[in-house]
Parts: C-alpha cells; structure tokens; sequence
C-alpha cells in the first residue's frame, strides 16, 4: 500500500514538473525627458533652443529688475536736504551715483527746477516712460516663445502623425502592426509634450517679470509724487 502511494507521488511530481513553465516577469523601461526628446527629431531641437533663450533672456531681466528695485531708503531724505540747501550739484551727483530708474527720474525733475511745475512733472513723467520700457525689452519674446512653443510642438506631432500614415500606406502587405503604429504615434506626441513643456516655462516667466515691472512702476509713481510735494514744500 505504501508503496503504491509512493509510485502515485513519484509519478505527479515528474507531471508536474514537465509541465512547469518558468513565468518571467516583464522588464518594465522607464521614460524620461531625455529619452523622450530623442524621440521628437527636429522639432526637439528648435524646442530646446527656444527653452534655452528664454531662460537666457529671464535671468537678465531678472538681474536688471533686481538692480532696479534696490534704492538706498534715505535717498529722498537727502535729495530734499541739497535742494533745501540750493546745493543742485551734489543732488545730480547723488542720483547719477544711485544709477536707478527712480534716480535718473529725479535727476531729471532737478534740471528742471525753475521752471513751471507742470513743466517738470512733464519731464519727469517721460523719463519714467523711457525707464518703463527699457525695463519691458525682451517680454515680447519670451510671451512670443511661451505662445509659440506649444503650437510648434503641435505641428511636429502633425507631421508624425502624417508620416506615420504614409509608412502605412506604403505597407504593400496590408497588414498594420499594432507595435509599428503606437512606436509612430509615441514619436508624434513627443512634440507636443515638448512644447506645452517650453510653453508652460517661458508663461511662468513672463508672468513673473510683469509682476516685478509693476512694482518698479509703482515705484517710480511714489518718487514722482514724492519729489513734486518736495518741490511744493513752502520754504
């Protein structure tokens, strides 16, 4: 009996194990921004550089804004002290040392003391124009680049798809491989990841730049009002 039991396990083991099949588990890729770029072809290449002038043309207006922005706190203090004195060379002198919107705005309002008020606040209105837009070169391009990029992502993606369609049409067998058509289609929506990518970078950009303009616009609101009171001060 024993034995019969031991003949009948024997004989489903070697069942079994000729039967086994070794299950491999999938290798599963990942994906990156630089492997999909490898994908995109020309378009990738037109992105990236876009990408790259627009941080280029961000950081050096970033730099100008910055400087802009800082102002020694007691400069209106010691600009109201010169013209109290009737000492007009040392205010110039102290506002071509500060080089900043807001100093050259004031310098300005000084060569013109003697004059009719609405005269100077003229003056003073248009150099803070100049100084406005000096601040603003370059926004242009990089809201041309953040409304661009997407679109020229979106034509690559076109064109792939057209490409894709064609190596299709050109299959004389008639028989569409799942593998070839998602490989064409994977290439075709790189582009477009690509450009909502720069897209969405160069929009952030700007926004931030304008908000930075803006407080140097109020700014120099402040120090125009503050000078023509200084001026309107009764002796």
């Amino acid at each position: 009996m024993l034995f019969q039991i031991q003949t009948n396990l024997d004989t489903m083991m070697t069942a079994i194990q000729d039967t086994a099949v070794v299950v491999e588990q999938p290798v599963e890729e990942s994906i990156n921004l630089f492997t999909m770029a490898q994908y995109g072809g020309w378009i990738m290449i037109v992105l990236a550089i876009l990408l790259a002038f627009a941080l280029y043309l961000f950081i050096e207006r970033l730099v100008v804004l910055t400087k802009a922005t800082k102002e020694d706190k007691t400069f209106m203090n010691r600009i109201r002290d010169y013209i109290k004195d009737g000492n007009m060379d040392s205010a110039i002198k102290l506002c071509q040392r500060t080089d900043t919107p807001s100093a050259r705005m004031v310098e300005k309002g000084i060569s013109r003391i003697g004059r009719p008020m609405q005269d100077v606040q003229v003056a003073i209105e248009n150099v803070g124009n100049l100084e406005v837009s000096k601040l603003e070169k370059g926004l242009v391009l990089i809201a041309t680049i953040a409304a661009g990029a997407p679109m020229l992502g979106f034509l690559g993606t076109v064109l792939g798809m057209v490409q894709t369609f064609f190596n299709m049409a050109q299959n004389a067998s008639g028989v569409i491989e799942i593998a070839t058509l998602s490989e064409g289609m994977y290439q075709a929506m790189v582009t477009t990841v690509g450009g909502l990518i720069v897209g969405i970078l160069a929009m952030f950009a700007y926004n931030f730049l304008v908000s930075r303009i803006d407080r140097v616009v109020r700014q120099l609101e402040s120090r125009t009002m503050e000078f023509m009171d200084l001026l309107n001060e009764p002796v």
